[in-house]
C-alpha cells in the first residue's frame, strides 16, 4: 500500500505545471521568434528581460552547436536567409517610419448652421492612434459629443461637435506627439441649398 502511495506522490511531482516564457515581441516561445520577421527585435527584449534564456539561445557555445549540425550548404543558405530576413525587417521599419512622418493630420472646422460648428479630424491612424479611444477622449475633454464616421474616400475620421480646433491642435502636437508641420488646420463652410 504505501510503494502505491508513493509512486502516486511521484507521478504528481512530475506533472507539474510547465512555466513558457512568451517573447514579447512576436509573442511566439524564444525558441520560435527567428522565424518571425522581428528577429533583432526580439533577441533584444529576450536580452534585457530574460538574460539567462538568451544566454541559453544565442551564446556562441550554442550557436556553434547548432551550426555544426547542418552540412556546409545548409549553413550558407541559412547565413543567407538570415541576411534576407534583417534586411526586409529594416526595410519595412523604415518605410513605416517614413510614412508616419509625411502622414497629414487634417483638422477641418466645418460650420452646420448659422453659428454651430462641427471639428473633423482626419489621419490619426497614421500615427498609431485608435480613433475610438480618442474620440472618446475628446468627448470628456471637451464636453460635447463626438464619434468616428466614415468618409466619402473611404477613410474614417473623428467628428467632435462644436468649434474646438484650437484644443484639438494643441492635443494632437502635445499628447500625441505629431509634429506641428504635419498638422493642417482648415476652415470649411458648407454650400447652401439652392
Amino acid at each position: 500500500m504505501s510503494t502505491e502511495a508513493t509512486a502516486a506522490e511521484t507521478a504528481l511531482a512530475e506533472q507539474q505545471a510547465r512555466h513558457i516564457v512568451y517573447c514579447g515581441v512576436c509573442t511566439l516561445p524564444p525558441e520560435y521568434c527567428e522565424f518571425g520577421g522581428t528577429a533583432k527585435k526580439c533577441r533584444e527584449w529576450l536580452e534585457n528581460n530574460h538574460p539567462d534564456m538568451h544566454e541559453k539561445l544565442y551564446s556562441e557555445e550554442a550557436v556553434a552547436a547548432t551550426l555544426s549540425t547542418l552540412s556546409v550548404d545548409a549553413q550558407k543558405r541559412a547565413a543567407k536567409d538570415s541576411q534576407k530576413k534583417e534586411a526586409k525587417a529594416a526595410a519595412a521599419e523604415a518605410k513605416a517610419a517614413e510614412t508616419k512622418a509625411q502622414a497629414q493630420v487634417l483638422i477641418k472646422r466645418v460650420e452646420r448652421n448659422k453659428r454651430k460648428y462641427v471639428t473633423a479630424v482626419s489621419g490619426l491612424e497614421a500615427h498609431g492612434m485608435d480613433l475610438k479611444k480618442v474620440a472618446k477622449e475628446w468627448g470628456k475633454k471637451f464636453a460635447t459629443g463626438s464619434s468616428v464616421t466614415k468618409t466619402a474616400s473611404g477613410g474614417e475620421e473623428v467628428v467632435v461637435q462644436g468649434d474646438n480646433s484650437d484644443e484639438i491642435f494643441d492635443w494632437v502636437v502635445d499628447v500625441a506627439g505629431v509634429p506641428e508641420a504635419n498638422v493642417d488646420c482648415i476652415e470649411d463652410k458648407k454650400k447652401k441649398a439652392t
